[in-house]
């Protein structure tokens, strides 16, 4: 069995056919799928899509490139979401300096305010990190996240860089790039990095794994990711799958 413990099944790309997707997904062994929302739109359909499948879960949260548009109205209605019994989580939350639509200042206030509400509900984090890892680390390090821990979402730093996240009681979450043939960091963290803290994920519509990099991705393919950590590894499949699992359960707290 296998969990997608990062999708967005709540995305326009699957307008036409999310039922075949999530029975492919079913097919492939992939029994529980966590989808992320990330603003009004993708939280409303997270937590359709919860209430709609037992196997589906919903994390709430704003995301940093949308940090500008968020509210004290938007961060009140995810806190009272998190009282959701299908709601396992805040995010995804974070800092992306990639894009130029948020000011880094925005973003990070943003980021300081959802480790808060985390703290307050007692959910753990999930965060997203592009071209900012300095100022996430500090900013979990100065907001004590450890309190309530989280995950490191399709991860691409160093393997010194995920120690440090581990030591803040963070897990790491590796997604399709782990299959790039020139993804050094992802396959570095999937040899270094001791099963018990890596979760996996797609990401999808993104991010799709080899040899699909470029197409529509979903949550099936997450076996591939984790085909690929065994192949690192030198371990087995269902060994992947199992601990994996495991980890997930027990981050998310799922009644599984």
């Amino acid at each position: 069995m296998f969990i997608d413990t990062h999708v967005h099944l709540n995305a326009d790309q699957y307008d036409e056919d999310l039922q075949e997707v999530i029975n492919r997904a079913l097919e492939a062994k992939v029994n529980h799928m966590v989808v992320i929302g990330f603003d009004r739109k993708t939280i409303n359909r997270a937590i359709y899509l919860a209430e709609q499948y037992d196997f589906i879960y919903a994390v709430v949260g704003w995301h940093p490139v949308d940090a500008i548009d968020c509210t004290n109205e938007d961060l009140q209605w995810i806190e009272d979401l998190a009282a959701h019994p299908k709601v396992v989580a805040i995010g995804e939350t974070g800092l992306d300096y990639h894009w130029d639509k948020s000011p880094h200042d925005v973003q990070q206030e943003l980021f300081r305010k959802q480790i808060r509400l985390a703290q307050k509900v007692n959910l753990p984090i999930v965060i997203h990190n592009r071209d900012a890892t300095d100022d996430v680390i500090r900013i979990l390090q100065e907001e004590h996240a450890e309190k309530t821990g989280g995950v490191m979402h399709c991860f691409g730093g160093s393997v010194e860089t995920a120690k440090i996240c581990i030591d803040l009681n963070f897990m790491i979450s590796l997604g399709g790039p782990v299959t790039f043939k020139n993804a050094k960091k992802p396959k570095e963290v999937a040899t270094e990095i001791p099963l018990e803290y890596l979760m996996i994920e797609t990401d999808a519509p993104y991010l799709a794994p080899h040899p699909h990099r470029g197409k529509r991705n979903e949550p099936a393919l997450v076996t591939l990711v984790a085909e690929e950590i065994a192949r690192l590894k030198n371990i087995t499949i269902e060994d992947v799958a199992k601990a994996t699992t495991e980890n997930a359960v027990k981050f998310y707290k799922l009644p599984i």
